[in-house]
Order: C-alpha cells, then sequence, then structure tokens
C-alpha cells in the first residue's frame, strides 16, 4: 500500500504546527474571525500580528479560502 504525499497548502501544516506551536486549527480560527478580509489582507494579520513567514501565511489563506470559509 502506497501513500500519497500530501500537496498544497496542506503540505505546510506539519512545519506550521511544529514553527508556531500551535495546531492547523487555532490558525483557521483566526482567520474565520478575520471576516470578510481579502487573501492579502490576511496574510498581513499572520505576519504582523502572528510573526509567521509568508508562505506559512499564504498557505493557510489558501486553504482557508479554499474550504468555502473564507470565500
Amino acid at each position: 500500500m502506497t501513500v500519497e504525499k500530501v500537496k498544497g497548502p496542506a503540505s505546510y501544516f506539519p512545519s506550521i504546527e511544529k514553527t508556531y506551536g500551535q495546531p492547523i486549527g487555532h490558525w483557521l480560527a483566526v482567520l474565520a474571525g478575520l471576516g470578510d478580509k481579502k487573501h492579502a489582507e490576511m496574510i498581513a494579520v499572520l505576519k504582523s500580528e502572528h510573526g509567521m513567514g509568508h508562505g506559512h501565511a499564504n498557505a493557510l489563506v489558501a486553504h482557508h479560502r479554499s474550504t468555502g470559509a473564507g470565500s
């Protein structure tokens, strides 16, 4: 049996959890609390208020918006 490699934004999740010490659910809740902000505005909040790197912030926002929660 082969295990499929995780692709797309979710491939960053283990690193995000390890680097920032919070589960992905925490970050998705933060994004949900931002309401109807635009993609770039959500990234800016994660970077400025939570010290997150651009790649990690972008992956979280892309996943959040792809689930319909932030579109």
